[in-house]
């Protein structure tokens, strides 16, 4: 069985994730003890406690879903007999998971993803101003036809797609007038739903250049190792392993679109039969069966989870 390793991104959040982890091992309460000290707060306060509404902050929500992943892996290493470098073909994660993928395979280290994912919270915020900006869910047509779509609706402004997660959903992204068109333009073209999503910025398009400019600067302080895994960069859909390319994947990757149709495909043709997601939620194991149907997928992000590897003999069978 050859396996990838999954990682969350936004949305994937809620209160109180990860904290049966922390309470129960010491190697995920270090995690999240890297991760408050990296920011100089207790975000594993926010994670565990709430508010709901301070979690959902962007610069907060990033950070902590890396977090609970990297927590999440570092019990799977433990009790799981885990080796990334051993038992992962590709590790991948979806937009911000992407650090928490580099993060897996040692190419980031756990402070630096913490406080990158900090900066690229806070930069993605303030690069638009607030209702400049919009996306929205294309359900039931192809990324072709979804880019058409985005395209006529754009005239004068942006409208493109930013997230292609599955046949038949797709998100596009840009100003709110030209999304509020493609909306309009999408039911015409054979949508089967249409809608706005509850996001606070346009992410995934050009109105995200100038947090693109300040990750470029971010990245360029931080040391980058070759991963002990490929990583399956969001922008290209295909492994990168060369450190400067992770570096300029990272940055293209603020403004654009989210592969992740085309980046599980390319790992489910490259032999992967076995997708793990690790960390907060459910919502790329049920993509992955959307994409892949002769792969199986599962989430583990709870000790229950792990208790279930552990019992079904870890990763002992994986490539």
């Amino acid at each position: 069985m050859t396996t990838a390793l999954i990682f969350p991104g936004q949305g994937s959040q809620q209160v109180g994730m990860g904290r049966a982890l922390a309470d129960n091992f010491s190697v995920a309460r270090i995690v999240f003890e890297e991760v408050d000290a990296a920011l100089g707060e207790a975000l594993s306060r926010t994670i565990f406690e709430g508010p709901d509404d301070a979690l959902t902050l962007t610069s907060n929500a990033q950070p902590a879903l890396m977090a609970v992943s990297i927590a999440t892996l570092r019990v799977l290493e433990a009790e799981a007999g885990l080796d990334v470098a051993r038992h992962a073909a590709f590790v991948a994660g979806h937009s911000l998971g992407e650090y928490s993928a580099l993060a897996a395979a040692g190419s980031l280290a756990v402070p630096d993803a913490a406080r990158l994912l900090r900066i690229r919270g806070d930069a993605m915020q303030k690069a638009a101003p607030v209702g400049a900006g919009a996306m929205a869910a294309l359900l039931g047509l192809d990324l072709e036809t979804a880019r058409a779509v985005a395209a006529e609706a754009a005239e004068d402004d942006v409208c493109q797609s930013a997230n292609d997660n599955a046949p038949g959903q797709v998100v596009i992204s840009g100003s709110r007038a030209a999304v509020e068109r493609a909306l309009v333009i999408a039911k015409t073209r054979g949508a089967k739903r249409a809608l706005l999503l509850p996001v606070s910025a346009p992410f995934h398009c050009a109105m995200m250049q100038p947090a693109a400019d300040v990750m470029r600067e971010a990245l360029s302080h931080v040391r980058i190792a070759a991963p002990r895994a490929p990583v399956v960069a969001n922008v290209t859909a295909s492994p990168l392993t060369d450190p400067e390319a992770i570096r300029a994947s990272l940055v293209a990757q603020v403004t654009g679109a989210v592969r992740w149709r085309e980046s599980v495909a390319f790992m489910a043709g490259a032999g992967v039969t076995r997708f793990v997601e690790i960390g907060a939620g459910k919502v790329l194991a049920g993509l992955v069966k959307r994409i892949a149907a002769d792969v199986t997928a599962e989430s583990v992000g709870a000790p229950e989870d792990v208790a279930r590897v552990k019992a079904e003999s870890g990763f002992a069978s994986a490539a």
